[in-house]
This record gives structure tokens, C-alpha cells and sequence, in this order.
């Protein structure tokens, strides 16, 4: 299988820990915004990230691939099969993908996207309203909804986990920290998530990228 995406994106960051949860072989082309590649536009037709090619068959967004292959490979399960816990794994892949990675998005894009990619100056009044308004909102609720168990859903790692962690790399890549006095929960939480042998590989490389984009220019 061909996964079609960039490791800065919390979407294909999602993919590649479910991916490695799975146990599931696949090759990581990398692919830019707009990309002409025309592997990547077959799969993705809107030219968003991430897409797959599984053998013939191709799908773009993440949550459409990963329902896809979660039919195709039951298990381990990361989408619970019992009604209430697929409902709220379902919420929060919603939340991470439409409000968490939104709100990172504002921030990662406009600071860092923007300058170090296209060569052009992001909106920076943006990405300081996203993280004095909205982020601390969304933490506070993140915060207040972990577990005991440390898992979000179910009391064990499911998709819910790794959606929503995802977003936090590119909070870190903006030098954002979780702090461990206000949202203690989230730092443990999302430490551990983003440690698993499943993902940590793929952060290493994507943050040995970031050291030598964020380089000054000589």
C-alpha cells in the first residue's frame, strides 16, 4: 500500500500511528500542498492529504481510509464495535479533525507553513487569536475529559487517542508546549500516545525535518 502525504500533517500523522497499530506494511511518498504528483491526484482528487493507493484501489481523507481499513482488518480494534464507545471514538476523531487540527492548523500554518514552505508571510494575527481564544478553550475541555485510565475511550487505545494527540506535534513544532501545571492530564496523556512504538519513529524523522527547516538562512 502507498500512503501519500506529509509528516507535518496531523491527518497522515493519524494514519501512520493507526497504520502502525494495525501492524500494516505501506510506503510513505511524500507529497506537498497541491501537489501535481499523479499518484497522489488518482487517489485524491481535491489533492488533500493523506490518500492511499491499496493495490488498485484508492481513497483519500483519513477518516475514509481508516474506516476502510478498519473493515479490511479488524483487528487489533481501534474503532470499538459496541454502539456508545464507536460513537464517541467517531466524536472525537470529529473533534480532532474539524476543531483541534483546525485551531493547530491557524497556528502551525500561518507561523511556520506559510514562511518556510511557500515563501510568503502567513497571517500572524490569526495564529495569535487561535492560540490565546481558542486553544486554551479546547484544552480546558480536553483536559477535563481524560480518563483515569488514560485512554479516551474504553479504557484502552483506540483511534480516539491518536486523533486527537496528533494536532499536539504541530503545536510543538510552534514551540507550544503542554504544561504540566495547568493540563497535567494532556501532558501525561499525549506523552504517552505520541511515545508508542507505532508512532515515535515517524515523530523522530518529522522533527529531524523541522530542525533543518527552522535553520536561519545564512
Amino acid at each position: 500500500m502507498i500512503v501519500y502525504g506529509s509528516l507535518v500533517s496531523p491527518f497522515v500523522r493519524k494514519l501512520l500511528a493507526y497504520l502502525g497499530e494495525k501492524g500494516l506494511a505501506f510506503d510513505l511518498k511524500g507529497v506537498g500542498i497541491g501537489d501535481p504528483d499523479p499518484g497522489f491526484r488518482a487517489a485524491s482528487p481535491l489533492a488533500k492529504m493523506p490518500a492511499i493507493d491499496d493495490d488498485g484501489f484508492t481513497l483519500a481523507d483519513s477518516s475514509a481510509i481508516i474506516h476502510y481499513l478498519e473493515a479490511k482488518h479488524p483487528t487489533p480494534e481501534l474503532i470499538p464495535a459496541d454502539p456508545q464507545q464507536r460513537g464517541q471514538v467517531i466524536w472525537w476523531d470529529e473533534f480532532a479533525d474539524t476543531v483541534f487540527a483546525a485551531c493547530s492548523g491557524k497556528i502551525f500554518f500561518n507561523r511556520i507553513v506559510a514562511p518556510k514552505f511557500l515563501g510568503r508571510e502567513g497571517d500572524l494575527a490569526a495564529a495569535a487569536l487561535a492560540e490565546s481564544e481558542e486553544l486554551p478553550r479546547l484544552l480546558d475541555y480536553l483536559e477535563g475529559a481524560i480518563p483515569a485510565s488514560g485512554f479516551l475511550v474504553g479504557d484502552r487505545l483506540t483511534l480516539a487517542d491518536l486523533a486527537v494527540a496528533s494536532p499536539l506535534m504541530n503545536f510543538r513544532h510552534c514551540g507550544g508546549c503542554i504544561d504540566p501545571a495547568t493540563h497535567p492530564k494532556i501532558a501525561a496523556w499525549s506523552e504517552a500516545i505520541l511515545s508508542r512504538p507505532s508512532i515515535a519513529p515517524w515523530i523522530a524523522k518529522e522533527e529531524r525535518m523541522m530542525a533543518r527547516v527552522m535553520q536561519p538562512a545564512d
